[in-house]
């Protein structure tokens, strides 16, 4: 498994700073749930992870790999551990949702039709959705999108993976699957991961349940025990900085009110 850490990653654009001095660590097989609002540094630093926007200064290391001058040709190799998940789904309109999933896969030119048949199959069964193969992305529903998109982000079975407010616009019974699909690959595959949202009622769904799969291979969702060290924390952003970062409690308990005012 492989984490993340920023080492006082400072970021601006022009005279613009949106990460000042940010540290954190996601440890291998934690997820940070990252909260914030508008210009508050959330999607740099998912760039950032993806090699995509390079520190001003500071580090940034995946593993025990420091990524923030490294060139493109490493960088490529590197993002093949990572999957990404965005709001938009991001799927290629010409490209049957099949093709979506392979895409990575046949760029790489390394395996044979078959097994890139049955990775795209794999990855699809993960997220429900094997009969979508050959349907284009224009006939899916939105939720059925994102869905896509966590399969094709999947495909080379990464060690990383980034949300950037995949709930977002959905309704709360398709809102529901994309965390439970969140919740299985952090806990039965101990993926890290780094979860943006604006949606407090998914970040809550995720931190506070667990899944769990039986030996019959059956899959269930459970709320935590207070026993239970759980691997998911809030990260609370103000302008690039971290105003918290702890449990669901320590985020609802606060009196900074800033975060106060988010929450209301």
């Amino acid at each position: 498994m492989t984490g993340i850490r920023f080492e006082e990653v400072t970021k601006a654009y022009g005279s613009r700073k949106v990460l000042d001095r940010f540290s954190m660590t996601v440890h291998p097989g934690e997820m940070k749930i990252v909260l914030g609002g508008s210009g508050s540094g959330k999607s740099t630093i998912l760039k950032t992870v993806l090699g995509l926007v390079k520190p001003d200064t500071g580090r940034v290391y995946l593993g025990d790999q420091d990524i923030s001058q490294m060139d493109e040709k490493d960088l490529l190799q590197i993002r093949g551990e990572i999957g990404m998940v965005f709001q938009s789904g991001a799927l290629f309109d010409s490209l049957t949702v099949g093709e979506n999933v392979a895409f990575k896969l046949r760029e790489q030119r390394k395996l044979s039709d078959e097994i890139i048949q049955k990775n795209v199959e794999e990855k699809l069964g993960f997220v429900g959705l094997q009969e979508t193969a050959d349907k284009m992305p224009s006939d899916l529903s939105g939720g059925m999108r994102r869905r896509v998109a966590i399969a094709r982000s999947l495909v080379g079975s990464p060690k990383i993976m980034l949300y950037d407010e995949p709930t977002a616009g959905l309704d709360p019974i398709t809102g529901r699957t994309i965390c439970e699909l969140v919740m299985r690959l952090r806990d039965l595959e101990q993926v890290t991961s780094v979860f943006v949202t604006h949606d407090l009622s998914a970040a809550k769904t995720i931190a506070r349940e667990t899944a769990k799969q039986s030996q019959d291979g059956t899959i269930s969702f459970r709320v935590r025990n207070s026993e239970a060290s759980g691997s998911t924390r809030f990260v609370m952003l103000s302008i690039g900085a971290i105003l918290l970062e702890g449990t669901e409690e320590d985020l609802s308990t606060t009196d900074d009110k800033y975060i106060r005012e988010f929450l209301d």
